[in-house]
């Protein structure tokens, strides 16, 4: 008879089969899998009628996990299409559709161990919160220095990556949030060591022209249920404007930037170097860690890029739009902290960066709520997965050329209200590199 057993992210059939995906390990003389393919190793046993005892899955004690929540049309067919694909797959929904009210309705579909691996620790306490309510059980989690395990628990990807091997048996469903972190190097082995047969995926930006979104069939599932913002915008989410605001470098800012574009465009030149897409940049970016010109060339671009980022002008172009909207909650989103602080200092306004404490995050997101602020200015820290309270204006005033970045930033603003009307305004330096980001970022 055949065995098959959990062992540190693998399967061990000890037997004489060979099943498909595995390679022989003369230690213990018997296959390993990885633990990801368990569901396949299973349909090959039996559809080679091989008598095996499958020891893998040594899930978790669990109460009944029952759901009352009413789910909107869209997440019933969203959760229909992830039942019809075995339970497996991604489910792409705008910020603020209710991903994670579609998940809690599979944890009780599936009414068995359950663990949602999340980008943020944040996010751990965000869904603990829905979790415990919605279920009334103990929800354990994994990660700032907590580490409790319960029949649904929650873990940062950084913890699950760490304890794949201790973890990867003890649910039968796996819930990966802002699923686009899981090709990455290391938290892809997440998925492949752990044995849960069943898993879903969850974002709000599956942007096709990344590398990763080839490798998330074969971690989680295909695409199984998607919507847009344009989709909902109107009925389940506001409906929502966006703008352009173009400003000018000073005299002084034009100079330098010039001064500093030149040296990149020159060393590009005299080496025949095409930057045509992110991988020619990467391959120009390992040249400077040989070539010294190569490096002046990149600091001098990015003194370029600083400066056009920053531009002076762009604080008045601020000061006017909030002028212009003095009665409403506005976001401030940037790509750099030091602009974030300069506009803290200007407007009177609270930050948030990586450096602000989760307890005072906490108290500036609950007085935002109570409108005790009028605004708050942040640079990547509000772009993804947290319940930010409802604001109506939105102020790009610098970013990347990332697809994804600025959809997480638009979907900050979309939290439905009788009467609302969001606006997104990039404030954009023209006649810089600034206008060839803001071009790629609204593909």
């Amino acid at each position: 008879m055949v065995l098959l057993r959990f062992d540190k992210g693998t399967i061990v059939v000890s037997g004489d089969v060979r099943v498909p995906n595995s390679s022989w390990d003369p230690r213990i003389e018997a296959f390993r899998a990885m633990g990801i393919y368990y569901p396949e190793v299973l349909e090959f046993l039996r559809l080679s009628e091989v008598e095996f005892k499958d020891n893998v899955l040594d899930l978790l004690p669990c109460p009944e996990l029952i759901s009352k929540t009413k789910l909107r049309d869209y997440q019933e067919e969203a959760l229909r299409a992830w039942l019809e694909a075995g339970k497996r797959g991604v489910i792409v929904l705008p910020t603020g559709a209710g991903k994670t009210v579609i998940a809690i309705a599979a944890i009780s579909y599936v009414n068995a161990p359950a663990i949602i691996v999340v980008p943020t620790i944040d996010l751990i306490e965000q869904w603990r919160t829905n979790l415990t309510k919605e279920f009334g059980v103990a929800v354990g989690a994994y990660g700032g220095g907590e580490n409790t395990l319960e029949a649904i628990t929650v873990t940062t990807y950084d913890s699950a990556f760490l304890r794949a091997e201790e973890l990867g048996n003890r649910f039968k469903l796996a819930i990966f949030d802002e699923v686009h972190h899981l090709p990455a190097p290391s938290y892809r082995q997440i998925a492949e060591l752990f044995a849960t047969p069943f898993r879903m995926g969850l974002t709000a930006t599956y942007i096709r022209e990344d590398e990763g979104h080839r490798i998330l069939p074969k971690l989680v599932g295909n695409v199984v249920y998607e919507l847009e913002t344009d989709d909902l915008a109107g009925t389940h989410l506001s409906d929502y404007t966006l703008e352009k605001i173009f400003v000018s470098l000073t005299p002084e800012e034009q100079t330098v930037y010039k001064k500093n574009y030149e040296v990149f465009r020159n060393y590009l030149k005299k080496k025949r170097i095409k930057l045509r897409n992110s991988r020619d940049f990467q391959r120009f970016i390992m040249r400077t860690g040989t070539d010294p010109n190569a490096r002046e060339a990149l600091l001098a671009r990015n003194r370029a890029l600083d400066t056009a980022l920053n531009a002076s002008s762009k604080i008045e172009a601020l000061r006017t739009l909030l002028t212009e909207n003095v009665d409403k909650k506005v976001l401030i989103f940037t790509q750099h902290n030091k602009l974030v602080y300069r506009i803290s200092r200007e407007f009177l306004m609270p930050a948030i960066t990586y450096q602000t404490s989760k307890e005072e995050r906490h108290d500036i997101m609950r007085k935002f709520k109570a409108t005790n602020y009028k605004g708050i200015v942040t640079s990547k820290v509000l772009d993804e997965g947290i319940d930010v309270p409802d604001a109506t204006v939105g102020v790009i005033l610098s970013g990347t050329g990332s697809s994804r970045e600025f959809i997480q930033r638009l979907g900050r603003l979309l939290r439905k209200k009788e009467g609302k009307k969001a606006k997104l305004v990039e404030i954009v330096t023209r006649e810089t590199r600034e206008t060839g980001i803001s071009k790629r970022r609204r593909r």
